[in-house]
């Protein structure tokens, strides 16, 4: 089974914001930006971008995959850490240009390729009229020399 998408080119402002049609906004590049959060805690995990072959893998096989732009490849999230992430969910925002992805996080629990659970792991604070970041102390739950054979 190969899953399509409505063009949102198709649908007028109301069809497109309150209707049953699902017509995801790719951007020039065919990317569409994802939200990824863990289902049971509410806890957002990353920021993604998916082309249409991502999403409808995702759709299809139940775990999530995503396409990387630094790459230009598409890549099942987990496949080299065990980090899977299994579908729960996939909400759409108003006008469809962005996805709220809910997930199951298996594994160690670890979503962010430096082996913390969610990818932001720091915050930005000012001191005297500078910006800077400071880490959260989110501790690794994994050791990503190991795990990615860096």
């Amino acid at each position: 089974m190969s899953i399509t998408f409505s063009s949102p080119a198709g649908l007028d402002h109301d069809s497109l914001e309150e209707g049953t049609v699902f017509a995801p906004r790719f951007d020039s590049r065919g990317l569409v930006t994802a939200v990824t959060v863990e289902a049971a805690s509410g806890a957002v995990l990353m920021l993604a971008h998916m082309n249409a072959e991502a999403l409808a893998r995702t759709l299809e096989t139940g775990e999530v995959h995503y396409y990387s732009r630094s790459r230009g490849t598409l890549w099942k999230k987990g496949e080299t850490s065990g980090e899977i992430q299994k579908l729960v969910e996939i909400r759409t925002d108003c006008d469809q240009d962005a996805l709220l992805v809910l997930v199951e996080q298996t594994g160690r629990g670890a979503a962010c390729h430096t082996g913390r659970r969610s990818c932001f792991y720091r915050r930005v604070e000012v001191a005297d009229g500078a910006a800077g970041l400071v880490d959260t102390g989110e501790p690794r739950l994994f050791d990503p020399a190991e795990v990615y054979k860096l």
